[in-house]
């Protein structure tokens, strides 16, 4: 086939059949549909652009074979009484059938197999849509027999298999997805998996049989986190070092007593996650001007804000990439260190040994930094610390949780920080959150309604005249009803605020947040709905979106 040689043949064979066509596509350096396309005229096979699968799939043939076999039965303009009746079943594959497959359709449904290609990853995709992540773990046995296993699992070794694969297959689809969060969450009759995709929680589609192992499950996290298995009553944090393929994750274990059993949530932290820069994590050009201009002074404190998963770190990372030089010294005390940064001195903090961030400050402090960049201020010992670094000629970069940036500053204060030194240390308050990103493949743009995207302007607190000339705005293309399938990845939006002589005098003065908003925006601050509006002109992301942040400041 193709003028394959026997040793490229042999190789491509012993891939899972899903893996064959991309396999034989990179091969052949041609895209994966028209590898399809001449492998379908040269079996005289047809290829389907879409297939409908039958309601009941496994009622002609076992899930194991499906599974196996990557293939589906599906209707070819057939009713179901017109199945009933034939002889002959459709189904779709991503690989040529081999004669075993043949044979075995033919045994366990009593009726001769007519085949199709379709793309495996389609199919791949919809066999996880209809049966679940995680489905063929819970299946044992091959078709070189005709033994059925026991679907009670009474071998405890066998469940024990099954269990830890599972686990493997919702570790190794959350990768795929993208997703940085995996929620365990028992309910009173099932098992619920849910993963935090670009921000948003989605329902993951885990097998019927899922809540008759749900405790193995937990137990197992558990273990892999080395928790008290038989501690059940009380929240417990662990750690798990993880490798698949070529990903090494830390994932964070933190588990929570409920009603109906042990919540659990997993953070993944990929070690070989994307390092943003400066230039990519979503900053205006002003505002990436004033930043920079902030950092390369040689003291002062600089302030991320925003809310917990709004991108914190990862402005800090890029923070410090930017000054990253042979000639400063910088040293960071992080929770946990979600980047590794070549050349600079990280720093885990340890509770458990009292090594928290107001103790590594203080000793930071004896080690000659040019920078020093705190995980997060949270009480007043390090809120001192801080500043007294600053002072004394450092620059320190922190994150502290507010709504925006003015509110930074009156959170020192209720720390009962002087205003004086808050004044005199604060060079700049950034508050950030994330927005998902438009898919350009995804994505179109729409007529949008004068009524609607002057209610949104409103809201979002932004003249009518910047609108004027817009009739179109990008969107997400939800003909297929998910909404979701329009983005990929997030972008940051922002508001700077940076200390001067008026903003200065207000903060000596203990004035609120509010006043200290006013003022900054007066001077020409941009507020964070406004940054999201320049983003969705942009096309970056979309309007629905920036709506979700129409609040920010106003109750201040």
């Amino acid at each position: 086939m193709l003028d394959l040689s026997p040793d490229e043949l042999q190789q491509i064979n012993e891939l899972p059949r899903a893996e064959r066509l991309p396999a034989l596509a990179d091969l052949r350096e041609k895209p994966i549909k028209k590898m399809l396309k001449t492998v379908g005229e040269e079996t005289s096979l047809e290829v389907l652009d879409q297939f409908d699968v039958q309601e009941n799939p496994t009622r002609l043939i076992p899930f194991r074979m499906i599974n196996e076999f990557q293939c589906l039965p599906i209707f070819n303009n057939q009713s179901e009484e017109e199945l009933e009746t034939l002889n002959e079943i459709s189904l779709v594959t991503g690989w040529p059938p081999e004669k075993r497959m043949n044979k075995w359709v033919n045994a366990v449904s009593g009726c001769k197999a007519k085949w199709y290609l379709a793309d495996p990853e389609l199919i791949e995709k919809t066999i996880q849509q209809r049966f679940g992540v995680g489905s063929a773990s819970l299946e044992e046995g091959g078709f070189d027999d005709f033994s059925e296993v026991d679907p009670n699992f009474e071998d405890e070794e066998d469940q024990n298999a099954a269990v830890i694969r599972f686990i493997n297959e919702i570790i190794e689809q959350a990768l795929i997805d993208r997703a940085t969060d995996i929620h365990f969450e028992p309910t009173k009759d099932n098992l619920q998996i849910r993963y935090r995709i670009d921000g948003q929680l989605v329902f993951v589609n885990v097998p019927e049989n899922l809540v008759r192992i749900k405790g193995a499950i937990i137990s197992r996290i558990k273990i892999m986190a080395r928790l008290n298995i038989s501690e059940k009553r009380r929240p417990q944090d662990g750690r798990i070092n993880y490798q698949l393929g070529g990903n090494d994750l830390d994932i964070r274990i933190s588990t929570f007593p409920t009603m109906y059993g042990e919540s659990i949530s997993l953070r993944l932290l990929n070690q070989k996650q994307q390092m943003f820069t400066l230039d990519e994590i979503g900053l205006l050009n002003d505002d990436q001007e004033k930043i920079e201009k902030v950092l390369s002074r040689p003291h002062g404190i600089m302030l991320v804000t925003g809310p917990t998963g709004s991108g914190k770190s990862t402005t800090l990372n890029a923070f410090i990439r930017n000054i990253n030089t042979p000639e400063r010294r910088i040293i960071t005390v992080e929770d946990p260190i979600e980047y590794e940064v070549e050349g600079v001195n990280q720093t885990q903090i340890k509770p458990e040994i009292g090594l928290n961030f107001a103790t590594a400050l203080r000793h930071i402090l004896r080690q000659d930094p040019d920078v020093i960049m705190v995980g997060e201020i949270r009480d007043r010992e390090t809120a001192e610390i801080a500043i007294r670094a600053s002072l004394t000629g450092h620059m320190v970069l922190s994150t502290i949780h507010t709504n925006d940036s003015a509110g930074a500053i009156t959170r020192l204060t209720d720390m009962d920080i002087e205003p004086f030194l808050i004044a005199s240390a604060i060079e700049q308050v950034i508050a950030q959150r994330l927005v998902r990103r438009l898919d350009n493949k995804l994505s179109r743009k729409a007529e949008i309604a004068e009524e609607y995207l002057e209610f949104c302007l409103k809201t979002l607190g932004i003249k009518k005249k910047e609108a004027s000339h817009i009739k179109k705005l990008r969107e997400p293309d939800i003909t297929d009803g998910n909404a979701k399938a329009g983005y990929r990845g997030r972008v940051g939006i922002f508001e700077v605020l940076t200390n001067n002589d008026e903003i200065h005098e207000l903060i000596v003065k203990r004035s609120t947040a509010k006043d200290l908003r006013t003022l900054a925006i007066k001077q020409g601050m941009r507020t964070i709905q406004q940054c999201g509006w320049e983003h969705v002109k942009a096309g970056k992301t979309s309007l629905t979106e920036i709506m979700r942040y129409a609040e920010i400041g106003s109750e201040q």
